[in-house]
């Protein structure tokens, strides 16, 4: 009966299931034998390749399978969530005077140039604006020495070319605010009597700078020309100052020039009460008295 039977070869009682219905392939690795009865030896196959590929490399791709990452993946994800840690860490651990210092150089260029590259590091920023203080600590730590409130000015029968303008202060003025205020004084003259003060030729004052004005050299030569005439020196007794002028043909906005000087100055320097135009006496002025041992002083023009 099993005469013509190759040894090798499969017995028609071989089981082979398909894999369609079921993931596993039996099959029969030794053919039926009457002679000998011994059960056929079945080996269970994985319908799965990738199953296959688990059991070489010792599960990995299983593992890979299971977890939809690789370890690759799962490196670069741990280094992602480490960058947007430190980026929640320096968002919300960012010192408030770095925040101040980053939104005030928007608009201020000397700050940029100050703090450099060092915007979004504040050790980095700390350090630059320390440096900085050594340099310049004089200058950033000087703070105004003038009057945060603006002075009255009066005019008592003011004559341009044959009265005083008085200077009330807050108190005794010390050498070095005579000077200031002297030297204001000063260039004030120079500029009337150089001829700054004439309306007659203004001929940008009311010119839009959008587009290239012209100015015509030749008018402003030929217009009648105005000049400071004279003035005195400036005198100090206690709180109270004064200088004698006369304006000569230069015209009354001189005042106003003057008075432009003076606010800034009272604010930022020295601050002053008031601003009198006119009037032959002020406050305890004693005319004739120039002895600096009663607090009398003097600015040379």
């Amino acid at each position: 009966m099993y005469k013509n039977h190759h040894p090798l070869s499969f017995s028609p009682y071989t089981i082979n299931l398909n894999p369609a219905f079921s993931p596993l392939l039996v099959s029969q690795t030794q053919p039926f034998s009457p002679h000998r009865r011994k059960l056929p030896i079945l080996v269970a196959v994985s319908a799965n390749p990738d199953n296959l590929a688990g059991e070489k490399d010792g599960g990995t791709s299983a593992d890979k399978k299971r977890s939809g990452t690789t370890a690759r993946g799962r490196r670069l994800l741990k280094v992602r969530e480490e960058k947007r840690k430190r980026e929640y860490d320096r968002l919300h651990d960012y010192p408030a005077w770095a925040k101040v210092l980053e939104n005030a150089c928007k608009d201020d260029e000397e700050l940029r140039a100050v703090l450099g590259d060092s915007i979004g590091n504040p050790e980095l920023m700390r350090k630059k604006v320390e440096e900085r203080v050594r340099k310049k600590g004089k200058d950033l730590q000087k703070q105004k020495t003038g009057s945060v409130l603006s002075f009255k000015v009066n005019f008592r029968d003011f004559n341009p070319v044959d009265s005083f303008i008085w200077f009330e202060l807050y108190g005794s003025p010390s050498d070095r605010d005579v000077d200031l205020i002297g030297s204001v004084i000063q260039a004030w003259y120079v500029m009337g009597r150089l001829g700054a003060f004439n309306t007659s030729n203004l001929q940008l004052a009311n010119s839009s700078l959008e587009y290239d004005p012209l100015y015509d050299a030749e008018k402003g030569f030929k217009v009648m020309p105005s000049s400071f005439h004279d003035i005195s020196d400036v005198e100090f007794q206690d709180n109270w100052g004064r200088v004698w002028v006369d304006l000569g043909t230069s015209d009354i906005f001189a005042l106003d020039v003057l008075l432009n000087c003076l606010t800034v100055m009272s604010s930022e320097y020295l601050g002053i009460q008031q601003v009198v135009f006119g009037g032959k006496r002020m406050g305890d002025w004693e005319e004739g008295m120039t002895n600096p041992d009663f607090g009398y002083k003097y600015f040379k023009i």
